[in-house]
């Protein structure tokens, strides 16, 4: 459903809901007479009163390449905004012509949460029912089902609470093998075989033939954002091993790094402290290439939380419409920079980087994909239970262990410890993907009219050579390969930016 605001119409105030399950998108006509919103993006943008081709969003572009995310309200065009966990848009009517005024507050501040002395505690299995109602509320029962699981915490929750709900014959568990020995796939087929599930792996791809850039292109086609996350290119190739995705229903355990907070680590509170002062100098980024040892030093303290890119200098290069993100982060930095790092850290970790990164990929795969995305821990209901839970149940300040009360769940139901486990997450050999494919990536990042080509060229050519030394810079220099190929795709291929 598409809703409008009209010139004239009285002060309107918008919000998304609470954990990011149904972002909220605005768009506003270049001439700021017309205002659409929806919770459907694609709806948005297939509707006949918004003009396209959209238009490219410099600033957008420049914090893909900069930060790896665009933070919300922000996106990659022209006159369309999000409104994500937190935020809230005011729109009114001055001088004839329609303005926006957005505003954020994290919703999941320590204050909001109940004292732990008089605090119950928590009944695993109310939890286990509370995410099977959750998850199965919001499943289409003519659709085959899928959930994405790991060895992780999230995936299994739900995966327990949906065996607990007797939903093993209706449910496929699948799994990303990864390379080395932070593969998952294995612990996922004994998890699956312990609670009677079906699964199904799927596998990394290194050399992309004629069928799998078939899958390729479509997605970008029909990808309604771009993102450069490390594995968008594996969701595509996901697509051809199991077609069976396609319009189907698919569960993720993603959306609840917010509610149940992301501790730092135990050396991010030096980090912060020490770049409060050294990114000051802000300056410098205007000299030093991407892969220089230097250029953290450089990052805000907001910047340590999930994000990394292009130095200024080389962004200016290859993209020469490029702004500098630094004005931005410093804001951000100093906004929260009396907070408790806990909760500095989950604010502008999952409202910025895991909504409009993480989970920005999953949107954009099941838009490719028609199919029906579940999100149980980002609902409502779920939110509000952990924004309630005193920390104490949801993080170890000492240890910075997460997700406490999960851990126990899983130990309790299953037997896993994810301690012994440890962290593991799925990965994805970008390495193997550009070197195998360097002429197919090369030519795509030749054919988009965002870059100056004079440039980009050295550039790619002295990333690569950083990536084939084998450094402690390889791997970031061939990421940043690999994101001017996602991003060309998408500027490439995008009907919402080819459309006439």
């Amino acid at each position: 459903m598409i809703d409008k605001y009209s010139l004239g119409n009285p002060c309107l105030k918008l919000a998304s809901d609470l954990a990011g399950e149904l972002p909220l998108y605005i768009y506003l006509s270049e001439d700021k007479k017309t205002l659409l919103y929806s919770n459907s993006v694609t709806e948005l943008f297939e509707d006949a009163r918004v003009t396209k081709p959209l238009k490219v969003s410099d600033e957008g572009i420049s914090f893909l390449l900069q930060s790896s995310v665009i933070p919300p309200p922000m996106t990659a065009y022209q006159g369309v905004f999000i409104v994500g966990i937190g935020d809230t848009a005011e729109i009114k009517t001055v001088d004839n012509e329609i303005v926006i005024d957005f505003r954020h507050e994290f919703p999941f501040m320590d204050n909001n949460r109940e004292d732990f002395d008089t605090y119950k505690k928590p009944n695993l299995d109310d939890i286990v029912k509370l995410l099977a109602e959750e998850t199965v509320s919001k499943l289409d029962i003519s659709k085959k089902t899928f959930l994405f699981h790991s060895a992780g915490k999230d995936s299994n929750s739900i995966a327990i609470a949906l065996a607990e709900a007797g939903l093993q014959d209706q449910v496929t568990l699948v799994t990303h093998c990864s390379k080395g020995n932070l593969d998952e796939s294995q612990i996922s087929k004994n998890i699956a075989k312990q609670l009677g599930f079906s699964h199904q792996v799927l596998n990394e791809v290194d050399e992309l033939n004629n069928e799998h850039l078939k899958y390729i292109e479509e997605y970008f086609t029909k990808a309604p954002f771009p993102c450069v996350d490390n594995l968008c290119l594996a969701y595509p190739l996901y697509a051809k091993q199991l077609p069976e995705l396609f319009n189907a229903n698919i569960i993720f355990g993603d959306g609840n790094d917010s509610h149940m907070i992301s501790p730092p680590s135990a050396k991010d509170s030096l980090k912060t402290k020490v770049s409060n002062f050294s990114s000051r100098f802000s300056f410098i980024r205007k000299f030093i290439d991407s892969e220089n040892k230097y250029s953290s030093l450089l990052r805000t303290p907001a910047e340590w939380f999930g994000q990394s890119g292009f130095s200024l200098k080389d962004s200016l290069k290859v993209f020469p419409n490029t702004v500098s993100t630094y004005g931005y982060w410093r804001k951000e930095s100093n906004l929260r920079s009396s907070w408790d790092l806990f909760y500095f850290k989950s604010d502008i970790y999952s409202t910025r980087v895991i909504s409009e990164k993480m989970i920005r990929k999953l949107f954009n795969f099941s838009d490719y994909l028609g199919a029906q995305i579940v999100l149980p821990f980002a609902t409502k209901r779920v939110a509000e239970y952990f924004g309630k839970m005193p920390e104490q149940y949801l993080f170890d300040r000492k240890t910075f262990k997460n997700k406490l009360v999960l851990r126990d769940l899983l130990k309790e139901k299953i037997n896993i410890d994810s301690d012994e486990i440890g962290k593991m997450g799925w990965s994805y050999d970008t390495k193997a993907i550009v070197n195998n494919n360097w002429d197919i990536i090369t030519a795509e990042i030749s054919k988009c009219s965002l870059w100056d080509h004079s440039e980009v060229d050295r550039i790619i050519l002295r990333l690569k050579k950083s990536m084939d030394k084998d450094t402690k810079y390889s791997q970031l220099s061939c990421r940043l390969i690999y994101r001017l190929y996602l991003l060309s795709m998408w500027k490439n291929k995008c009907r919402y930016l080819n459309e006439r």
